[in-house]
């Protein structure tokens, strides 16, 4: 499919074919891949811990490992969307592209500070 027909986002993703990256490093989406298959395993152990019984706070330090590594991951697909996706719509879009892309951004940022 050419660029041409492709319905295109308010960040310049293609929407039509469900909400796709414009581009995504295969380092970055490699390093991603890794590490949430590692969270995974870390959730395994989780449950194992929880089925054992083991004491609390164990179990809670392991939690907060988990959610480190995850917002390890978040901030690395928030960089990539931004040098692609939010770059493309700030710099070449049109004024409605650039206002959405400031909404979602701020969105975002909202949602993952917390």
């Amino acid at each position: 499919m050419t660029h041409e027909h492709q319905e295109v986002g308010a960040c310049g993703c293609d929407v039509k074919e469900g909400r796709k990256a414009i581009a995504v490093d295969p380092e970055i989406k490699a390093s991603n891949l890794n590490r949430l298959r590692r969270i995974e395993g870390q959730i395994r152990g989780l449950q194992k811990m929880v089925e054992e019984d083991r004491y609390c706070p164990d179990i809670m330090v392991q939690i907060s490992s988990v959610q480190e590594a995850l917002r390890a991951v978040g901030r690395a697909l928030m960089r990539n969307h931004l040098k692609h996706c939010a770059a493309e719509a700030l710099g070449k879009g049109s004024r409605e592209e650039a206002e959405a892309m400031y909404d979602e951004l701020m969105e975002l940022i909202y949602k993952h500070s917390r």
